[in-house]
């Protein structure tokens, strides 16, 4: 035994660190020490965002702690490396989760309010940085997480946006694209490191030449040069001393002020550099219809890629590593298709900065990347027009070209005489505007491709990627997806997470499998009452929100049925609608019809230029404000749009869900992770056989899932014997009476044309399938009803299927990536006493 490591006499004085210390009086010190000595006020003239900026900041010298011994243990040790690129990260909001982390949020409590604060309200003061677009991003976000708290090392790599996704706002019903600037009142979270930046390079023209040694080599000469400077923000893990990384690159100039210029009286022309340079980090997902924009997000994604395998080759060979053991000590994953200019440019590094010989950069470079395919949408894999990806970048052009020879040379062999195999493989698509496809390059250059979910999976095999499969199946593997309960059950649920404590022990938050111990509580009449409790207190507080969002009360008595998710045709947010309009419509022919009383809420973002998207949320809001007044629904319906859905308002909905309307059709979800979300909350699923749906429904049961629709082979033989919606809403009477409702104006003034892009949508073409469906929801959301009428029923299930979610925790996932993909290891940290 050490002397630091002996008890304490009675003479003996504990004096923590104002640092470090988490006791109650040393926290209330320390947030008033930074209360005065960074945000430069005292109490009395202190604002609440003075008081959050002061916490947060005596939050983050607690993990700073954490974080330097993180780096300073990999630095000792030969460990292997985890990075994670994405052009998203969804984080939500950092006070709270790194309070549940650290396992201090009651002493905070107390030390904020012996200041005269109140810790909730001082939560309600972050700002949400809006770095992602939905699932993809927050799927990253729980990666993060999960990566800490396994104390695996990693380090996520995306883009510092200055502006993320829009704020919402609705004005008559429509949505309102207004601007988010999450970093007006500054970010204390995050440290910038500009002695660590990054050049990069894009533009100009390629330059053979000899080296001294006589090789050929190619020199690039780029039009203009980017500088990358990082910021780093602490992800800390679940108690435990690791503290990962997340670093986010901001564009500027290399040479931010022409001096010359500014004395020739050129003011502007003073400042074109810098202005052009930081455009590339300044908003999430430019919109890419004009060309324009095309060019600004191809440089965007180039940009963080390039600054991020520069830093990690750079701190490869700091740490005293051989560029040839690169892959064994970093894997890089590359979140979907954004970051998939990777390969080439680390070719571009290793070849061309490193004069590496191509054979050994291209074993490496298969060797540490891994790629993960989010989508089974043709849209959404990317693809470059040629032209551009010359302008922007002209040596990878000339790097792909080469991989694209090589690799079809190996096709060729494999595959003599087919040509049309050849030219589906091909890294440059030659029908109709010649261009590059960044799925194939990021299929060919990594050692291991996956999906998100074990149909996705099987999806991307016999169909995204089939060619690839067939020739290299070795490569691919599922990774369902899975969420953290850190964040979506202990911060957002307080009431099931110390229930489910006290009922299957306190490791459940890092092992979801021991909810199990739940199921033999199902039936306890006890137990169910004070499940049902905590239930109806989260629906008091989301109908709390919902008033003060929308000024409309809802029962938290009825049965909460929630859609939130980005707003698409492929998720069916419409088909929602139709059966409120068939079951309002049932109500005005039968007034006194006995129904189970529902709010249905959604939520949710479209695309600014998608228009159908958008006319579903006036839709919705629409026919929200027919039934909401209507004297004879008595109640009975209520219809809410939340506007401005993010990770802080998603905590509010989850744990409130009665039913989660997971209604995409089959085939086209990848996975999903709401649909996790809500489960994991207690929420019953209706949903169709998508993404993630079928493992949720094998693990909680069939008896406790409430399936509808066509199956995704169902679905292709519909389509292939050449569905004809029109005869399907001809044929049904019930839907057809509800979409002539739309048609006449019911729900628009009158104006029949304001909903006929939907009409027409789905009566000419129904791409997803809405009308096939219809008839099969509607039946099934009257199992639902019949359900929900029998509370100990409804409990029961609910409880089950909790208990029956523990695959889906991201911490799972993360394990099958780390001993299948990445050949990772954790790596305990160990504090010295402060």
């Amino acid at each position: 035994m050490t002397p630091s490591d002996k008890p304490l006499s009675r003479n003996h004085i504990l004096v923590e660190d104002d640092r470090t210390g988490t006791s109650v009086e040393t926290l209330r010190r320390a947030v008033l020490d930074n209360l005065f000595y960074i945000q430069g006020k005292f109490p009395e003239i202190a604002t609440p965002n003075d008081y959050y900026m002061a916490l947060a900041y005596t939050v983050r010298d607690r993990l700073l702690h954490r974080w330097v011994k993180t780096v300073e243990t990999w630095l000792h040790k030969d460990v292997k490396i985890v990075c994670y690129l994405s052009a998203e990260f969804l984080l939500g909001p950092h006070l709270g989760n790194n309070l549940i982390n650290l396992g201090i949020q009651e002493p905070v409590r107390q030390a904020v309010e012996a200041v005269g604060q109140n810790l909730d309200e001082l939560l309600q003061q972050e700002e949400e940085p809006g770095l992602g677009n939905g699932g993809l991003g927050r799927l990253a976000a729980c990666y993060l997480d999960s990566l800490a708290t396994l104390q695996v090392p990693a380090i996520g790599f995306g883009v510092r946006y200055e502006h993320g996704i829009f704020h919402q706002e609705i004005r008559d019903g429509w949505q309102v694209e207004m601007t988010d600037n999450w970093l007006h009142l500054g970010n204390p979270w995050e440290i910038a490191r500009p002695e660590a930046h990054f050049e990069v390079k894009l533009g100009g023209y390629t330059v053979q030449e000899r080296d001294t040694d006589g090789r050929e080599r190619v020199r690039w000469m780029p039009d203009r040069v980017v500088k990358g400077t990082p910021y780093d923000t602490p992800i800390s893990g679940y108690r435990v001393n690791t503290c990962n990384t997340l670093r986010l690159w901001k564009a500027e100039a290399a040479e931010s002020f022409d001096f010359q210029a500014f004395n020739l009286g050129d003011y502007y022309g003073a400042v074109d550099k810098k202005v052009a340079s930081e455009n590339l980090t300044k908003v999430l997902y430019p919109n890419d219809e004009p060309i324009a924009g095309k060019r600004l997000r191809l440089e965007q994604q180039y940009f963080f890629v390039s600054c991020s395998l520069q830093n990690i080759i750079n701190l490869h060979l700091q740490a005293g590593g051989r560029l040839a053991d690169l892959h064994k000590l970093w894997a890089v994953q590359l979140n979907d298709t954004h970051p998939a200019v990777a390969v080439a440019e680390l070719m571009r590094l290793l070849v061309d900065e490193h004069a590496m010989d191509w054979n050994t950069a291209w074993h490496i470079t298969v060797e540490t990347c891994g790629y993960t395919n989010h989508t089974l949408l043709p849209e959404a894999l990317e693809t470059w027009p040629l032209p551009l990806f010359q302008r922007v970048l002209p040596r990878h052009l000339e790097i792909i070209y080469e991989i694209n020879h090589r690799f079809l040379q190996q096709v060729s062999e494999r595959f003599p005489g087919d040509k049309d195999r050849l030219a589906r493989m091909s890294l440059i698509d030659e029908s109709g505007e010649r261009s590059v496809r960044m799925a194939n390059l990021a299929s060919v250059g990594s050692h291991a491709i996956n999906g998100v979910a074990a149909l996705h999976t099987e999806l991307v095999k016999k169909d995204v990627l089939r060619d690839f499969f067939e020739m290299m199946p070795e490569k691919f593997s599922s990774k369902t997806n899975g969420v953290s309960p850190r964040r979506f059950m202990i911060l957002s649920n307080p009431g099931l997470a110390a229930l489910i404590k006290r009922t299957a022990g306190d490791g459940w938050a890092t092992d979801l499998t021991t909810l199990r111990k739940l199921e033999p509580h199902a039936d306890d009449p006890d137990f169910q009452t004070r499940w049902q409790s905590i239930k109806l207190e989260n629906k008091h507080r989301l109908a709390d929100l919902i008033e003060s969002q929308t000024g409309i009360q809802v029962d938290p008595q009825s049965l909460f049925d929630i859609q939130v998710k980005r707003i698409h045709e492929y998720k069916r947010q419409h088909l929602m609608v139709l059966y409120i309009i068939s079951l309002y419509q049932r109500i005005k022919a039968q007034p006194d019809l006995d129904i189970v009383p529902r709010t249905f809420i959604f939520g949710g973002k479209a695309a600014p230029g998608y228009d159908l998207a958008k006319r579903i949320i006036k839709l919705i809001h629409a026919v929200g404000a027919v039934v909401n007044i209507d004297p004879d629904v008595k109640d009975r319906l209520k219809v809410v749009f939340i506007p401005d859905l993010s990770v802080k308002i998603g905590q509010s909905i989850y744990p409130a869900a009665d039913l989660s309307e997971q209604i995409s059709m089959a085939g086209k979800e990848a996975s999903g992770t709401g649909n996790m979300k809500f489960a994991l909350n207690g929420a019953l699923t209706i949903g169709t056989l998508d993404g993630a749906n079928v493992e949720m429904r094998e693990e909680v049961g069939a008896e406790n899932f409430f399936l509808f629709g066509l199956t995704a082979q169902q679905v292709k033989e519909r389509k292939a014997a050449g569905y004809n919606p029109y005869e399907v809403y001809a044929s049904d009477v019930t839907l057809k009476a509800t979409i002539d409702a739309i048609s006449s104006g019911k729900f628009s003034s009158g104006d029949p044309y304001l909903f006929k892009p939907i009409v027409d949508a789905l009566l000419y073409h129904d791409e997803y399938l809405v009308l096939a469906d219809f008839a099969d929801y509607v039946a099934c959301q009257q199992q639902v009803s019949d359900a929900y009428r029998d509370a100990s029923r409804w409990a029961r299930m609910s409880i089950l299927n909790v208990a029956r979610m523990g695959k889906f925790s991201s911490d799972r996932s993360i394990r099958e990536y780390c001993d299948q993909i990445w050949k990772a290891e954790p790596l305990p940290v160990k504090l010295e006493r402060a």
